[in-house]
């Protein structure tokens, strides 16, 4: 039966590799397009979530991804903070806009989406901004934050077949290869490959290692309706996040330099494999090119860069950033289709629509930088890794606390010889 679900689960995975260019791992996949005009297609409608549909947990799967293992149990739904995150206005479900606003965009095929100040915090327009969802490649983004505070970027790691056999969408990693971590960033961020997140992961203590830390910095974002089961953002039990979580994330990814640098870079060059001598006639791999999936990135004025993600169970999901007259903002898309418009042009069409509203506009915001985000009548108050706060106590500090004891106990001497002078002159 294990052997079975397994199977099972890799050949329903395969509709992920999609969603990559073709210049991932130097093979020709065809994109996800729009149905032919001759196809006979239903009628596009926006997804409604008036009703909240999507409150405590995401849509039912369709496939098995989500089945535990054999003894492990069923994930619970994760809490819902109250007061919402953010502010009470993101506890609606529906379309969330500010008071005078026009209209939102239409041809909108994501069932949830977010417009965010991403330097202000300030959330600009929403559709069932809490609402959960599963994330799909985007969760990378959280993974990303995670290695790029924890990994030497410099390291060269040798590529295993297990890494070659990871699930969905890869890079190109070839057993025996060498890449630096810094290079795993690039088939991480740009190409969405789940070889390389099975490579960073693995350095990082391993799969379950690495949920358990990109689930920690979430919870100390205050981006409470997350939870990572894979860090490749293949669907996972109980794996869920939201449009407003999703921004959150982001924002905190874009403080890295190396991160901003990375989904804005078009192309670089990977580095090849060797033959392996266990394959008959197998020959050496050369280096090859590898591209950004963001299509936004080419054809959005301003374009920052961004995340794509693709599976089953998720659909089309997007987060990208742009920058236009002094302002950035950032807009995420959760459970998209292809239709009427690709994911990219959605999320055009709604940084168009943000950049038009006057600043200062909101109907809700994200965590302050410091992490303070009231949440449930509580307060975050645990920095992520890598803050200053959090940082490992050096012998330096140690001899600032020593000449610190030193000062306080020299003055307070000096005190005590003065008052006891005083004290015999009155005698």
């Amino acid at each position: 039966m294990k052997i079975w679900l397994s199977r099972s689960r890799a050949a329903l995975r395969l509709g992920s590799a999609l969603a990559a260019l073709a210049v991932c791992a130097g093979t020709a996949v065809p994109a996800l397009a729009a149905p032919p005009p001759s196809t006979p297609t239903t009628p596009f409608t926006t997804p409604n979530t008036d009703n909240c549909p999507q409150k405590t947990s995401p849509p039912a799967p369709i496939d098995l991804s989500e089945v535990p293992q054999p003894g492990e149990p069923t994930p619970t739904a994760l809490p819902i903070p109250a007061p919402p995150v953010g502010g009470d206005r993101l506890g609606e479900c529906g379309v969330v806009l500010p008071k005078g606003a026009p209209a939102a965009p239409q041809d909108i095929s994501a069932t949830a989406w977010q417009v965010t100040d991403l330097d202000t915090g300030d959330v600009l327009a929403a559709k069932d901004p809490h609402g959960r969802y599963r994330p799909a490649s985007t969760i990378k983004v959280l993974l990303a934050t995670v290695a790029l505070r924890t990994l030497d970027l410099n390291k060269v790691v040798v590529g295993t077949q297990d890494d070659a056999n990871a699930d969905g969408t890869r890079v190109g990693i070839g057993p025996g290869g060498h890449y630096t971590n810094r290079q795993l960033m690039q088939g991480l961020i740009m190409c969405s490959g789940n070889d390389a997140a099975h490579a960073i992961a693995t350095q990082l203590g391993g799969e379950a290692a690495t949920v358990a830390k990109m689930n920690e910095l979430a919870k100390s974002l205050g981006a409470l309706d997350t939870r990572t089961a894979s860090p490749s953002g293949l669907d996972g039990p109980g794996m869920s996040t939201s449009a407003y979580d999703l921004s959150v994330l982001f924002r905190e990814a874009m403080t890295i330099p190396l991160f901003a640098e990375l989904i804005h870079t078009e192309q670089v060059d990977f580095p090849g494999y060797p033959a392996n001598p266990a394959i008959e006639g197998d020959k050496d791999h050369p280096g090859f090119a590898i591209g950004n999936d963001n299509h936004l990135l080419y054809e959005y004025e301003g374009a920052l860069g961004g995340k794509t993600g693709f599976t089953d169970d998720a659909r089309q999901t997007f987060v990208a950033a742009a920058e236009r007259g002094g302002r950035r903002l950032v807009v995420t898309l959760l459970k998209a289709d292809v239709r009427p418009l690709r994911p990219a042009d959605q999320a055009a069409r709604l940084l168009d629509y943000g950049f038009a509203l006057p600043r200062g506009t909101s109907v809700g915001e994200l965590p302050s930088p410091d992490r303070k985000q009231r949440t449930s009548g509580a307060t975050l108050a645990s920095p992520p890794p890598g803050d200053q706060d959090s940082r490992p106590v050096t012998d330096e500090d140690h001899g600032d606390t020593r000449l610190l004891w030193i000062a306080g106990g020299t003055i307070l001497a000096l005190a005590l010889l003065l008052g006891a002078r005083r004290l015999n002159r009155r005698r």
